[in-house]
């Protein structure tokens, strides 16, 4: 898994040797394992993790367990870990924006981790998606409807949605769930947690995950090859007509915050005009220096 990992790294330009990296680390078995894989890649690894507080002790499990690898980790190389724990509240946080739980913790994590990374100088943020994570989201983006952005499903390397310079990389996208809980168990030793809203079918993904795993290897395969296929495809696009694909990126962009004027603020973004701000019913897009920035809106938001 190594040498596939790294190779897809190398192929997709997503680090260089040497590199300082934030892994995000929830304590399951995917992000155990980038951590794993990228600290013996010879990369530079500050750890974040979230404790969002949504499962009482198994919140709180977590965390802990995460901080005792860094601790078995020290040990075993005989140098610092260093590693970033935050708190969030977050049911009070979707209670004041108006936004579901999800879309809350998506929030929260993605604007403390531009910060972390940042302070800390990393050169980009590793989270642990990997092939059946790229198959759900390309399913559920079917389900709910969607245009050929939403086909790519993730890229190996993308923007922070929440805005930041560092960028968002996705090394384990070459590989799938079941290699990897392989990996750790058979190979490497090393044992991770289990988050148990997982098995909560009424959440959408949750319910998409478990009819994936219905699916075979190849399926899963053949799905997130397709994704990639498709992200060429965009790729190629763009290059051949700016005008018809910056549309089309907006629009995927703005799509699941159900702005009223994507037209408008394109037009606004081609004549150069910052400062402008677009409102939907829960966010506001705001035009900065040639690019929209989403967020949720603020208690002055709503009172105007």
């Amino acid at each position: 898994m190594l040498r596939r990992v790294q190779k897809y790294i190398r192929d997709n330009g997503l680090l260089s040797k040497g590199d300082r990296v934030l892994v995000c680390v929830s304590g399951g078995a995917d992000s155990i394992a980038l951590w794993d894989v990228l600290r013996r890649g010879g990369y530079e690894c500050i750890v974040a993790h979230c404790n969002f507080h949504l499962r009482g002790e198994e919140s709180d499990r977590d965390e802990a367990f995460v901080r005792n690898e860094a601790i078995r980790q020290k040990g075993e190389r005989q140098e610092a870990q260093n590693i970033f724990v935050k708190d969030f509240d977050t049911l009070a946080y979707a209670q004041e924006k108006g936004i579901s739980i999800e879309m809350a913790a998506r929030e929260l994590r993605y604007t403390w981790f531009a910060e972390v990374a940042e302070q800390t100088g990393c050169t980009a943020i590793a989270v642990a998606h990997h092939q059946n994570d790229q198959a759900e989201t390309v399913l559920l983006n079917l389900k709910r409807g969607t245009g050929l952005r939403g086909l790519c499903g993730m890229r190996p390397k993308s923007n922070n949605p929440l805005g930041g310079k560092v960028p968002i990389i996705r090394p384990l996208l070459c590989t799938t769930r079941d290699y990897i809980e392989h990996y750790l168990r058979d190979i490497r030793h090393i044992a991770w947690v289990n988050d148990s809203t997982n098995s909560d079918t009424t959440i959408m993904r949750n319910e998409l995950r478990q009819q994936l795993a219905t699916y075979s290897k190849a399926e899963i395969e053949h799905i997130a090859a397709t994704a990639e296929h498709l992200q060429g495809y965009v790729d190629w696009l763009e290059e051949r007509d700016t005008h018809a694909a910056g549309k089309v990126k907006l629009y995927e962009q703005l799509r699941d915050y159900h702005f009223p004027e994507v037209e408008k603020i394109y037009e606004t973004l081609l004549k150069g005009e910052g400062g402008k701000t677009f409102y939907s019913p829960t966010h506001k897009a705001i035009i900065k220096k040639g690019k929209v920035e989403v967020s949720s809106l603020g208690d002055e938001d709503i009172r105007q």
